[in-house]
């Protein structure tokens, strides 16, 4: 496998003053594909809620800021517990702990920062969608230690990333119901996909190093294992909307997202790290052809 960073340093992340860029890099906002992935089933269980425009924009507007918070201080916690494999791993070797370019004091000040302005977006929100964000905390600190127990840290992410599903929809409804649960086992499923993708990126330095993955664990048979999950998913989010009482435009219009997750799975080559982030970050047009489904079943 070739070697291979997907840290930006470069475009306007340069620009910044010489104090600002590592901290801008250990909040991955040279990446913003981890925002928009943890956003979207957000936006999906807003949609399937149907609160009405205004309501609808209001709660897309927050969970849109607090995505971009929560998804840093996530990358932060993250690079806080790995920053010593980090730096035995070619990928992640140039993150800003893992090279010295920020001390872990200044981590734990950006982190108490982003967690402040994070609780303020959180007040925002109905009891219900508080309590669920207080919760939340939990599977963000645990995640990072997933990998050193069990094959299955993607599934992990899982539970984290896929936590805007009953939140969202707890915001806009007041209470989560079948539709909703529906919708997390979906996002679920959809993130130990993309996920199991991403990690083929280091399963070489990962075997190294003792890390484990999905990526390691299934290898050479992860497409069958990606056509399981992205089937799932599928399967759960037409639950989803038949539960929710969407129209028939919907489960047409979910022939999309079908088809371009079919697409990956064809796709995938697990020896070539270019593809398989290329492939992970098709899934926000997937994400995004999903809310659409949903929005139309609205209508």
């Amino acid at each position: 496998m070739r070697a291979h960073t997907d840290i930006v340093a470069g475009g306007w992340i340069a620009r910044l003053p010489a104090g600002w860029a590592p901290y801008a890099l250990l909040a991955r906002l040279d990446r913003p594909i981890g925002v928009w992935l943890l956003f979207l089933p957000g936006l999906w269980s807003i949609a399937l809620a149907g609160p009405g425009p205004a309501a609808a924009a209001r709660l897309i507007a927050l969970f849109a800021v607090g995505s971009v918070l929560m998804r840093a201080a996530g990358c932060v916690v993250n690079d806080m517990w790995d920053r010593d494999m980090d730096r035995r791993v070619t990928r992640t070797a140039g993150r800003p702990l893992a090279s010295g370019a920020v001390r872990m004091r200044g981590a734990a000040a950006f982190l108490a920062g982003l967690l402040a302005f994070s609780l303020l977006i959180l007040l925002q929100l109905n009891r219900l969608a508080q309590e669920l964000g207080v919760a939340s905390l939990a599977l963000v600190a645990v995640y990072p230690l997933a990998k050193r127990v069990t094959w299955w840290p993607q599934a992990m992410l899982g539970l984290t990333f896929g936590w805007g599903a009953p939140m969202g929809y707890a915001a806009a409804a007041e209470r989560i119901d079948a539709s909703a649960l529906l919708l997390y086992a979906a996002a679920i499923a959809w993130i130990l996909g993309y996920d199991t993708i991403y990690a083929h990126q280091d399963r070489e330095d990962d075997a190294l190093i003792g890390v484990r993955s999905t990526a390691r664990l299934f290898g050479a048979a992860t497409r069958p294992f990606l056509a399981v999950c992205y089937g799932a998913t599928v399967a759960l989010i037409a639950a989803a909307g038949w539960w929710a009482g969407l129209a028939l435009p919907f489960f047409g219009v979910l022939a999309l997202p079908a088809a371009l997750l079919a697409w990956q799975v064809l796709r995938l080559d697990i020896d070539d790290p270019v593809r398989c982030l290329a492939l992970f970050k098709a899934n926000r047009e997937v994400g995004l052809a999903i809310g659409a489904a949903i929005l139309l079943g609205r209508l």
